[in-house]
């Protein structure tokens, strides 16, 4: 379970301000995530995943109370706990595809990279449908390439958050479909928590709530 209460933030220079009263989204709850371009929903994400930390209020997820974190503690939170897909994917130039998607084992030992792992991996870039596509560099995808490869380092380590940043924003239609599917039977399958920004209201129906940035006042 995620909860944020009395949330405030804003960056040393410009007049952006975000503040959330109160926020809850249960285990195993899909919510997608809209509002206007500059509204904090990214700002949102960077603060439960604990790359940010807030100027006041607490941001708890399950048991753990990510706003009082170290800097080292809140980084093997992220990399145990949270899936977390970036709107401009952070895949490393210099791995392929397949090294890409195992990277987070290679970077933590809370980690480990069993003979399970790789396996699982390969399921996840053949259900993405990029299971031609291991031994290519992010330069040779196109965009949607890369974005299902984010998606696929993301779920490997079957977190019980996953978020995602315009999981769907790079991919036609057919791959949107899949890439929706994918992600929720992770999430029905594991009780895992999604909670996605996105542009694409065409999708909303799909998800159980949707958290709308214009009822907050920033």
């Amino acid at each position: 379970m995620i909860h944020i209460q009395e949330l405030q933030f804003h960056y040393a220079t410009g007049e952006f301000r975000l503040k959330i009263p109160e926020l809850s989204v249960a285990e195993g709850e899909k919510v997608a995530v809209i509002g206007p371009s500059g509204s904090g929903k990214t700002t949102l994400l960077n603060l439960i995943a604990g790359i940010i930390t807030p100027i006041n209020g607490t941001i708890s997820v399950g048991d753990t109370q990510v706003s009082e974190l170290t800097d080292r503690e809140r980084r093997e939170f992220r990399i145990t706990k949270i899936g977390f897909v970036f709107q401009d994917f952070e895949l490393l130039d210099y791995l392929n595809v397949f090294d890409n998607v195992l990277h987070p084992y290679r970077i933590t030992g809370a980690l480990t990279l069993d003979k399970e792992v790789r396996p699982r991996a390969k399921t996840l870039v053949q259900d993405m449908g990029i299971g031609g596509k291991l031994k290519r560099h992010p330069n040779n995808l196109s965009q949607g390439e890369k974005q299902r490869a984010a998606i696929c380092r993301a779920l490997l380590p079957e977190p019980k958050l996953i978020l995602a940043d315009e999981p769907t924003g790079n991919l036609d239609p057919e791959n949107k479909i899949r890439i929706l599917d994918l992600l929720f039977r992770h999430t029905e399958e594991n009780g895992t928590i999604l909670l996605a920004v996105t542009h694409d209201h065409a999708l909303l129906n799909r998800f159980d709530r949707v958290i709308d940035f214009k009822d907050f006042r920033f």
